[in-house]
């Protein structure tokens, strides 16, 4: 594997965003499946100092170190826009972002494989986002989003909507960490970018999602009136494809059942199932819904009779589900509790 494709390593991005040297040195290790000695070439060290800085007994201190390690390990360009020590309580989309997208018409050609690979990772990270931590991945996240939009000014047309939708997805990712640290009105500044960019760019599914995810924050913080008229701008945009149908047909579900309106979660439910299984292929469906597999679809109808106190379809739906969740604990321990709860009810 080359270095580069080494760095879509989560845990290896994950230690340089926290600037942890010897977990940096460790995790590229792993991952390209090095000994201590094998490293010695690449970043200019006797073994023995390589061991001293994985143990702790020696700190990496000066600029000559790290750049040497930096340059060694041939650490991608995005993740140098990292600051040394990020700073986590400046969470807010800064307004140069604004600036950048504001000129993403200029004439001019850009080489777009920096923005592939970063498009890469970011699909990278929201596979193994729920064990790596998204606080942790944030300064990484957020510096991939910076290479991005400065690829903008120069670019036009057709590239320049790709851009617009990868920036995008990552003011989504953003939005997400930060809602799940609390952050309401920081997570509802990024997740309005997103929008604006989706619909810049005139990418419809994305512009659907995010309203799903708008409506989620509304039904999460007790507003469930909010959270179905969101929804329900999600699902009737035009032209979405089959899964972006779904996952925005399941919201209004969702929000539908919050109202009590039972009758209209249940059809929209099966509804949302239809649409799910017109793209079982991950190819046929957009980057961020590469969980939409069937079984999820029928998860999903679960989820509905829950929220409808339908105890009895929740549990034998949960309970068929629940094995595929075994690789993302946070959803398996969710659903589990869920399981759990309506077999007492029932």
């Amino acid at each position: 594997m080359s270095s580069r494709g080494l760095w879509a390593d989560v845990a290896l991005r994950a230690a340089w965003a926290r600037q942890d040297w010897a977990a940096i040195l460790r995790e590229y290790r792993r991952a390209a499946g090095l000994s201590q000695r094998g490293l010695e070439p690449l970043v200019g060290m006797p073994q023995p100092h390589i061991s001293a800085i994985e143990s702790g007994r020696r700190q990496v201190t000066t600029a000559e170190v790290r750049a040497r390690i930096t340059e060694g390990l041939r650490v991608p360009p995005e993740l140098t826009l990292i600051p040394a020590r990020p700073d986590l309580d400046d969470w807010a989309p800064p307004t140069e972002l604004r600036d950048r997208i504001a000129h993403g018409h200029a004439t001019g050609r850009t080489d777009l494989r920096t923005a592939e690979w970063i498009g890469e990772v970011l699909a990278q990270h929201r596979r193994d986002e729920d064990q790596a931590r998204g606080l942790e991945l944030w300064p990484v996240v957020r510096a991939q989003l910076d290479s991005v939009t400065l690829l903008l000014p120069g670019t036009t047309g057709p590239a320049a909507d790709r851009l617009l939708l990868l920036a995008a997805e990552h003011a989504h990712w953003l939005s997400w960490v930060a809602a799940q640290q609390n952050r309401r009105g920081i997570a509802l500044a990024w997740i309005d970018l997103a929008h604006g960019w989706a619909v810049d760019g005139g990418h419809t599914d994305m512009a659907s999602w995010v309203h799903r995810i708008r409506s989620y924050y509304s039904l999460r913080h007790g507003d469930p009136v909010r959270a179905l008229r969101t929804a329900e701008a999600g699902r009737l945009a035009v032209g979405l494809s089959p899964a972006a149908a779904s996952v925005a047909t399941h919201q209004v579900a969702t929000a539908a059942a919050a109202l009590g309106e039972r009758d209209r979660a249940r059809r929209l439910a099966h509804e949302a199932v239809d649409l799910a299984l017109q793209n079982t292929d991950e190819e046929e469906r957009p980057g961020w819904l590469y969980w939409l597999t069937p079984t999820r679809a029928m998860l999903q109808l679960a989820d509905t009779a829950y929220s409808c106190q339908d105890w009895q379809v929740a549990v034998d739906g949960i309970r068929a589900a629940l094995p595929e969740l075994v690789g993302y604990p946070r959803d398996h321990a969710y659903y589990q509790a869920r399981l759990e709860d309506a077999a007492r009810r029932t």
